[in-house]
């Protein structure tokens, strides 16, 4: 990302948010601010070759989602030249917490100087994590960061968890209309950190009476499986009978739950919206199951990870707030304090920008 387009982003940004609540409009990406600070000292680029033995770690492997963070980091690993091949490795979905706690433990023995993890254990992986930094390893968190900040060096944001909360109540309000009802939320893991950080966002957002005509009324985890995730949602229609929209912030939950109400035929009456693949999401938003979503780069997450750990773990850069970096063709960024984790020593990397699809321009994100 050029620094031009950083700039826009930040123009952009209420347009998107007045888009989500208008579903005829066309949205709009955004894009949180990179801030620099005072203390901000000359920027960093990668130099060298140095090699480094790097491991991606998502919350479990098997989805898109992760994969495509793979080929976002092995992008960087080739733009870098670092010449200690990227391991991407992890748990299955039905042992996440422990496998992520197990594999963060072996970490330092099998020689890893970095740790990349999409946490998906909460605080569970905390003491496992600090245990690794005392080893000499630097652990990166991307995608889902470690509640406390104990044994995270830095944060990777894909976006500003707080606009994700807002972005998912317009897209709420949006498609049940100016009449008002019922919406629910179908989420990952009751542990995933982003997953739980969206929606305490939200729930803030909810209390501005702009949303008062619209009311949550559950909220239910589908533990990122699609048939669990398929049956939750059918759950949740048959307890509410007067639900109006399944918000899922999970890609997995989202296209389950789009799934279950088409087999069902209930799209006409449970529309469903969250965070989802335009690849995945397409064939819904065109028959109006899933009107509107939004997401943002995997792509890019993988190679800003990537890119941002190399230069902690060679030294280039020291992960300290107010810290400038470049990361390759993704261009500059500043470290600075988590603001949505503001009772503990927590520093982030802000990415961005993400985009809210529709019928209008989910067919071309999908190729």
């Amino acid at each position: 990302m050029t620094g031009t387009y950083r700039i826009l982003s930040v123009v952009l940004a209420t347009a998107l948010i007045g888009a989500a609540c208008n579903a005829a409009a066309t949205p709009t990406p955004t894009a949180a601010p990179v801030v620099a600070t005072a203390t901000a000292a000359a920027s960093a680029s990668a130099t060298g070759a140095a090699a480094l033995k790097m491991m991606l770690l998502p919350k479990f492997l098997g989805i898109l989602p992760f994969d495509q963070a793979n080929k976002g980091a092995k992008e960087a690993e080739a733009a870098i030249g670092n010449p200690e091949p990227l391991t991407f490795t992890g748990p299955t979905a039905e042992n996440s917490v422990a496998g992520q706690i197990e594999t963060m433990t072996n970490a330092p023995t099998q020689g890893f100087k970095v740790v990349m993890i999409s946490n998906n254990a909460g605080d569970q992986i905390a003491p496992a994590a600090k245990a690794a930094q005392d080893a000499g390893l630097k652990v990166v968190a991307w995608d889902s960061p470690i509640p406390s900040g104990q044994g995270e060096n830095l944060f990777v944001a894909q976006v500003d968890f707080t606009s994700i909360g807002v972005v998912m109540a317009d897209m709420a309000l949006s498609i049940i209309g100016p009449g008002g009802g019922e919406f629910a939320v179908l989420s990952a893991s009751p542990d995933a950190a982003n997953q739980n950080a969206w929606i305490a966002a939200m729930n803030t957002a909810l209390k501005d009476p702009k949303y008062a005509a619209i009311k949550l009324v559950d909220t239910v985890y589908g533990n990122d499986k699609s048939e669990d995730s398929y049956n939750q949602a059918l759950a949740l229609v048959d307890k509410h009978p007067n639900l109006k929209v399944i918000m899922a912030p999970t890609t997995v939950g989202i296209a389950a739950a789009a799934k279950a109400m088409q087999d069902s035929n209930l799209c006409d009456k449970v529309k469903v919206s969250g965070l989802g693949l335009p690849s995945e999401m397409k064939a819904y938003t065109l028959n109006g199951c899933a009107p509107q979503f939004a997401l943002w780069s995997f792509v890019d997450l993988g190679y800003l990870t990537y890119y941002t750990s190399y230069l902690l773990g060679t030294g280039q850069i020291q992960g300290t707030e107010g810290e400038k970096f470049t990361a390759g063709r993704m261009g500059e960024f500043t470290i600075t304090k988590d603001p949505t984790r503001p009772t503990v020593s927590a520093l982030r990397v802000l990415m961005g920008p993400f985009t809210v699809y529709n019928k209008d321009n989910v067919e071309a994100a999908s190729k």
